[in-house]
């Protein structure tokens, strides 16, 4: 069995390790916390859930010269959440040691944390906008920082910060370290990949595993009329530790969680129009676990961090298909298991081929009295269907009309074909054709 032992990191890290209760490092540490400790710029590919931030977090940390100035690593999120996510993570394990740490995030006071910079950090967390300000008003000194990281790309690249990131990232060092994380590397985010890393190591963690292990995925039909009340059923027959439920706008987490207001069901909501003192609220009362339910939009799929998700409800597909694996892997995290519910209307049908075509294998099922219970096949219908019309076709090539027709002929032809249909059905049903 692998510990960080084997990484022989300083005592003061072992013991922040040991304190948070790490005991064996997930594949994503075990791959790039050495290459980060050699300071090899490389691409860490896994989906939330795998322990991607203590595995730039931990090397950082071990590689800072608290007796120097200056601004050795900055690490950038593209969320305030995120960012201060990690922050709060750096913080334990810097705790007690002279190695300086600073969260530069937006929504906060600019000219106050200016003011701070009078001596700069070690090492700073935060999001794109604001790091990029303060390099540019000079607060920052970034030119002499080797490392920079990366956290979240995809979505960084998705939110338009890629270019902000650039701003500052073009400040520092000619032979910069960069680390890259992120659960997909989209074709158009290889440019900017290109410009600042040189044969980057490429460590990817597979999807498969993050899918299938620990989890059930329910896919429960619905017409549109009685959505929200298939909604209150499932909810009334859970009692999970924590449940978010995915809306595709914004506009829609509101209504729907003011509906369930109205029901006396208290719901936490996140999305991105909330305010940035909101948003802080809403995550302290999320942690203090004063929700069992969340109503989200995609912001929590991919820019929060939120522990502790017994269960994820779609009660919007995506349009972004991609977006369902980043939801359903808000939960089944840590060796727990994990249950997601798709609702889906007769409308939704392509969607749901797609993303069966991502690897997920959806159990067909339905609430009823309380407990879940499996439907048939959701394309055996459409199946039947398609036989029924392939008999009737070969019934009636089958069954000429004769040549020389006498009363009641069209009777008995009727009669014929029934016969051969239902010989058909018998022979089909027997054998499973």
């Amino acid at each position: 069995m692998t510990t960080f032992q084997q990484f022989s990191l300083q005592p003061f890290l072992q013991e922040a390790i040991a304190r948070i209760g790490f005991e064996t490092p997930t594949p994503i540490q075990e791959a790039m916390i050495p290459l980060i400790l050699k300071g090899k710029s490389a691409i860490g590919q896994a989906h939330t859930g795998t322990g991607k931030s203590h595995s730039f977090l931990i090397p950082l940390v071990e590689r800072i010269d608290s007796e120097k100035s200056h601004v050795q690593a900055v690490i950038v999120a593209p969320t305030r959440e995120l960012a201060d996510q990690l922050y709060r993570a750096l913080e334990e394990l810097t705790e007690g040691t002279e190695i300086r740490t600073m969260p530069l995030i937006g929504g906060t006071d600019k000219q106050r944390q200016i003011a701070k910079l009078k001596v700069q950090p070690h090492i700073v967390v935060g999001t794109p906008g604001r790091i990029k300000d303060v390099v540019l008003e000079q607060a920052l000194f970034v030119h002499e920082a080797p490392m920079l990281v990366i956290d979240e790309a995809d979505l960084s690249f998705d939110m338009g910060f890629i270019e902000e990131i650039d701003q500052f990232a073009q400040r520092m060092p000619a032979h910069l370290e960069m680390y890259v994380f992120s659960a997909t590397i989209p074709e158009k985010l290889k440019p900017f990949l290109t410009k600042y890393m040189e044969k980057p190591e490429h460590v990817q963690i597979g999807r498969e595993k993050s899918l299938r292990e620990g989890m059930h995925y329910s896919l429960v039909p619905v017409r549109s009329a009685n959505k929200y009340k298939k909604l209150l059923d499932i909810m009334q027959s859970m009692n999970p530790y924590l449940a978010i439920i995915f809306t595709n706008t914004r506009e829609a987490a509101d209504e729907l969680a003011d509906q369930l207001a109205d029901d006396q069901i208290k719901v936490g909501r996140i999305h991105g129009d909330l305010s940035p003192r909101e948003r802080k609220r809403m995550m302290k009362q999320v942690r203090d676990l004063q929700f069992q339910y969340i109503v989200a939009t995609d912001l929590a799929a991919r820019g929060i961090d939120i522990p502790g998700v017994s269960h994820v409800i779609n009660y919007e597909i995506p349009q972004n298909t991609e977006f369902f694996i980043h939801r359903v892997g808000r939960t089944a995290r840590a060796g727990l298991e994990g249950h997601a519910i798709t609702l889906y209307e007769p409308k939704d049908e392509e969607l749901v081929n797609i993303i069966e075509d991502l690897g997920v294998p959806f159990i067909h099922e339905e609430l009823k009295g309380g407990e879940w219970k499996e439907l048939p096949k959701r394309h055996a219908r459409k199946k039947r269907e398609r036989q029924d019309r392939d008999i009737d076709k070969q019934a009636r090539a089958f069954v000429r009309k004769p040549k020389k027709v006498k009363p009641g002929y069209k009777k008995k032809m009727r009669q014929q074909m029934d016969d051969f249909k239902r010989k058909e059905r018998k022979k089909t049903n027997r054998y499973g054709k």
